[in-house]
């Protein structure tokens, strides 16, 4: 009797199916693997750059829970809004940063300031959701993370890697949603073990393999047979690719220890630092997007000794990034974004053991590379870092920047599957457009 036809109606069945299947047919785990990698064929639906010596690649560092711009970016020395922090000079003329940042001032002349960041969520998840993916989140539709957006609208070079990769970042605001599994991201959960579950198991040989392969090809003839539709092909396709990066040479890319010892250091031997180490490693190799999130900026109690912590850990790894890339002549195609969801109050609440509430009004956030100028400190706040007086920016003018810097059109109308328009830039209401004036 012959079986009926198998149906596969969302992403995540589909995801869950070859998740099971790869584990206990081929012994291997390909979930990790699942989307995203297809992108890495498309050509992109802008497939040239819309000016000359456009950046190639992005790294997204997430600030994950709200960092106090107050403490770390946007000092304002004298007043009693500053608490105990101390500023240092920086390799930017006249701007100060936070003395828990000695080596990321060190590099600043290569880092944009965009001190006028300003949102109108102050809620971690509708904020996260906005600055991912430029758009409020709602309860009839998922929207694409940026990430998903630049692979779609440029491909990547990479014809085996996934096209976007998450490092440590949130599965709710990465995915890419109604643009389907194509522009998903491969997820790295911890980047001493890689892009995990890549190896045969040691009880299934080469040969045995190869010969599971072969009947799983057979399976899936019989499978688009039987279900002729777009998800059906998408559900082979990822099979496909998903096999195909397992057997890829590039995978040498997620292998830490090719680095030295003295590097790894240097970048901090935690999932932050190594993450990004991660990152310019999988640049090297034609990834186009990859984000990397540092939690831990929800500081609401102890402010200073938190914000102290996780700039011990940004420090390290922030400013080895931007030198490791520049030395090895990266930094001018790999446009280095960092920025959190909102900033934290000026008020101190001591009531809180001297915390910070969320403050989504104004807020810090910095380019490096990409073709932007350095050492340059764009829009301006009030004495107290409350208010944004100069040069507004939005998360939507900053996706329009990251377009910008790729040479892609950030007001490109693509449709949902529901005949929907959506651009990277954002809502039409919202006017965004990219800051061109921190471009060289």
């Amino acid at each position: 009797m012959i079986p009926p036809p198998l149906n596969f109606d969302g992403e995540f069945s589909r995801r869950e199916f070859l998740r099971d299947v790869s584990h206990r047919f081929l012994g291997v785990s390909l979930a990790p693997m699942l989307g995203g990698s297809l992108a890495s064929q498309a050509f992109g639906d802008q497939a040239s750059p819309t000016r000359p010596g456009a950046a190639t690649n992005v790294i997204f560092l997430n600030m994950a829970g709200g960092m106090s711009h107050l403490d770390t970016f946007d000092l304002k020395p004298g007043q009693e809004v500053q608490g105990p922090v101390k500023g240092i000079p920086t390799t930017a003329e006249g701007l100060q940063i936070a003395s828990y940042l000695p080596r990321t001032a060190k590099i600043m002349r290569e880092v944009c300031t965009i001190h006028s960041m300003q949102s109108k969520q102050g809620d971690h998840d509708q904020a996260s959701y906005i600055l991912h993916k430029g758009y409020a989140q709602l309860g009839t539709i998922v929207h694409p993370a940026v990430g998903s957006w630049v692979t779609r609208l440029k491909g990547t070079e990479n014809a085996t890697l996934p096209g976007y990769i998450a490092v440590n970042s949130p599965a709710n605001m990465i995915g890419a949603g109604w643009m389907g599994a194509k522009f998903a991201p491969a997820v790295v959960t911890n980047p001493e073990k890689g892009l995990e579950g890549t190896s045969r198991h040691p009880s299934v040989s080469e040969e045995d393999f190869e010969r599971r392969l072969s009947l799983a090809d057979t399976v899936n003839e019989r499978f688009h047979r039987e279900n002729p539709s777009p998800n059906a092909k998408n559900f082979g396709t990822l099979f496909d690719e998903a096999v195909r990066v397992m057997k890829s040479e590039d995978l040498a890319a997620f292998d830490l220890t090719k680095e030295s010892s003295a590097l790894r250091n240097r970048y901090g031997r935690d999932a932050f630092g190594q993450g990004c180490l991660l990152a310019r490693r999988l640049v090297e190799h034609d990834v186009r997007f990859i984000e990397v999130t540092l939690g831990g900026w929800d500081t609401h109690y102890d402010n200073f000794t938190a914000v102290q912590a996780r700039c011990q850990l940004l420090d390290s790894a922030y400013s080895t990034l931007i030198t490791d890339l520049k030395e090895r002549g990266l930094l001018n195609s790999t446009l280095v974004v960092l920025s959190s969801e909102f900033g934290r109050t000026p008020e101190i609440q001591k009531e809180h053991r001297n915390g910070r509430s969320h403050h989504p009004g104004a807020f810090t956030s910095l380019l490096a590379g990409g073709g932007v100028k350095g050492g340059l400190v764009h829009g301006k706040t009030d004495e107290h870092a409350r208010t944004v007086i100069e040069n507004p920016v939005t998360f939507h003018d900053l996706n329009s920047t990251i377009a910008y810097s790729l040479g892609l059109d950030h007001a490109k109308v693509i449709k949902s599957p529901s005949n929907r328009p959506f651009r990277m830039a954002g809502p039409d209401k919202e006017n965004a457009g990219p800051v061109t004036e921190i471009f060289g």
